[in-house]
């Protein structure tokens, strides 16, 4: 029986096939998650302001809800749309980040020190820039 792309979990030790595997699951969940997160937004949103004519004659930027999380989170739970789709896109974006963390905990249970710092500086640079 051929056990090289199963997980081992009974010797206790992490091979880079667990560590692939886990990566590979949390980036489908993670896009899958986003994808009906932004579709429930947009079906709330066409719902309640599908037959709503753009006023674009007065420019108006964007609520505080659309850019603060609490506020957009609070707004979520009063059922409205558009903060609905922003929430699932910042799960998208997320995604690649919670993806560049788990490898960093993945190489330091694996003991690749050299990968795991070359994995904080990849991630220090996408937060810097965020």
């Amino acid at each position: 029986m051929d056990t090289t792309n199963k997980p081992r979990r009974l010797t206790g030790k992490f091979r880079d096939a667990d560590l692939e595997q886990i990566i590979g699951s949390l980036l489908r969940y993670g896009v899958l998650a986003s994808s009906l997160v932004v579709l429930a937004g947009g079906i709330v949103y066409l719902i309640r302001h599908g037959a709503q004519y753009p006023q674009y004659h007065q420019f108006r930027g964007e609520p505080d809800k659309m850019r603060k999380p609490i506020l957009m989170w609070e707004a979520v739970w009063h059922g409205e749309g558009r903060p609905l789709i922003q929430l699932g896109l910042l799960i998208l974006v997320a995604t690649p980040i919670a993806r560049i963390i788990f490898s960093f905990v993945g190489y330091l249970l694996e003991k690749d020190y050299l990968y795991a710092v070359l994995t904080v500086i990849v991630l220090l640079v996408i937060l810097l820039n965020f």
